[in-house]
């Protein structure tokens, strides 16, 4: 299976993600997309794999999304894009590509549904347990 994650090391939530995947025998395609940001038609092909706009895929912690005034519903879908890849740190993380779907990874477990092998149970950096619901 072909595993890639768009990933920022600097997120607790991404490096989960990463950790579970790498658990489950998969060594991904690791992309960080702050030093390596998708193309605006990889970026939009994500966003329609995910079945958000791209208000939804917008991250606000930690972003200049509060002084570019994206909370103004002015934006189109099409402006929000090219803030994003102006500011790849607007992009939520991390985002998982398999053969079993696109997802964004909040929280981290969600993961797990796209593996072939996941982990039955994974201690987060935080020291929260995930425990893999059987059926």
């Amino acid at each position: 299976m072909t595993v890639t994650i768009y990933h920022n090391p600097a997120c607790g939530t991404s490096r989960n993600t990463l950790a579970m995947i790498r658990q489950s025998g998969e060594e991904p395609e690791v992309i960080e997309y702050l030093k390596t940001p998708p193309s605006r038609a990889r970026l939009v092909e994500l966003k329609a794999a995910l079945g958000i706009s791209p208000r939804e895929l917008l991250r606000e912690k930690g972003t200049p999304y509060a002084e570019l005034g994206l909370a103004d519903p002015k934006w189109s879908d099409d402006e929000l894009i090219d803030f994003m890849l102006a500011h790849p740190i607007l992009i939520q993380r991390p985002i998982v590509v398999t053969g079993k779907g696109v997802r964004l990874c909040r929280p981290s477990e969600l993961v797990l549904d796209l593996l072939d092998k996941p982990v039955e149970s994974f201690v987060k950096e935080d020291g929260e347990a995930v425990t893999r619901a059987k059926g």
